[in-house]
């Protein structure tokens, strides 16, 4: 049932810890989808009157023509794709956006108010020379895109042509979408040889999920990280209650995390500028050494390096 153990760094914060957060920093469908809801009721249906790039390139060069493009043109839908977000454009453009490590957008209003979607665990730079992006909205607002690492990215698509786009292809079903459920990540997961952990992180299989909400997911399933992720398919084939129980509990700890206003990360606001609050209702993330919260477990959280990540988990009841 479960794979060989992974060889665990020592339990002792340290070096190696502080490293493995580092992958933690990247956004995830919550934190993204928060950012999306602030910058929805200022961007969409407004005209975008003038838009500034203050530098060349942020984690890619701009495309040489990127404010032209955008300059003139109504946003008609921010929507999004796994974490990406994608302003509609009138021109049939698709403008796509990627917070990366430590992007997030910030709201200037007429009176002078500030408006921040989506901070999340830390907090993020106030250094203005690092506003690298802004839109100039016919809303009276200033979007404005600060990057102090410069890891996000955003590129101008044509609509037609987003099924041909590499950033997007091979992306699979959304978390929270109709297409998926047990039987769908069930079929995806069988005869996988990697770790169900390994498994869900795989854009391939289901898009937006993290390493944060995957640790929280299959810990309040009841499964262990290290678990082969072909188990959760019977010998036949069929869909086993373990596939029901994460998929149950992969869209409650999702729903929760949006709710509350995005969970996790140092560096990503939500636009309102309050502090997420669900990361005070993580169950195991970071928890390690804290006692399992799981009734009559009286297990210990314990943490290991898993793939390049930190994995955190109750050896106890995670089978």
């Amino acid at each position: 049932m479960l794979q060989p153990a992974d060889h665990s760094a020592p339990a002792a914060m340290g070096l190696s810890h502080a490293l493995h957060k580092v992958n933690d920093l990247m956004p995830e469908l919550p934190e993204v989808e928060t950012v999306r809801r602030g910058l929805q009721p200022v961007m969409e249906g407004a005209k975008i009157l003038k838009a500034e790039a203050r530098r060349k390139d942020l984690r890619f060069p701009f495309q040489k023509d990127f404010t032209a493009r955008l300059t003139g043109q109504t946003v008609t839908g921010l929507g999004r794709r796994a974490k990406y977000l994608m302003a509609d454009l009138t021109s049939g453009d698709v403008l796509l956006m990627h917070l990366g490590m430590s992007g997030s957008f910030r709201v200037l209003k007429d009176a002078g108010s500030v408006v921040a979607p989506g901070e999340f665990h830390y907090p993020r730079s106030e250094d203005r020379t690092h506003d690298h992006v802004v839109f100039h909205m016919s809303s009276g607002a200033a979007v404005v895109f600060n990057d102090p690492r410069r890891f996000g990215y955003m590129k101008i698509i044509g609509r037609n042509e987003l099924d041909d786009e590499p950033l997007l292809q091979g992306l699979g079903p959304e978390p929270l979408g109709n297409e998926f459920d047990a039987d769908m990540l069930a079929r995806a997961c069988h005869n996988k040889k990697t770790s169900l952990k390994a498994a869900l992180l795989d854009q391939r299989v289901v898009a937006g999920l993290g390493n944060i909400y995957v640790c929280e997911a299959l810990y309040r399933a009841h499964l262990s990280p290290r678990r082969l992720a072909a188990t959760l398919t019977g010998r036949k084939g069929e869909t086993t209650d373990a596939a029901r129980r994460l998929v149950e509990e992969i869209h409650a700890v999702l729903n929760q995390a949006i709710e509350a206003g995005g969970s996790s990360l140092r560096d990503h606001r939500q636009t309102s500028g309050e502090l997420g609050y669900f990361q005070h209702s993580f169950q195991v993330y970071d928890r390690e050494g804290d006692k399992c919260r799981t009734r009559r477990c009286g297990g210990t959280i314990r943490r290991f390096n898993q793939n390049g990540r930190s994995t955190f988990w109750c050896p106890k009841c995670q089978k």
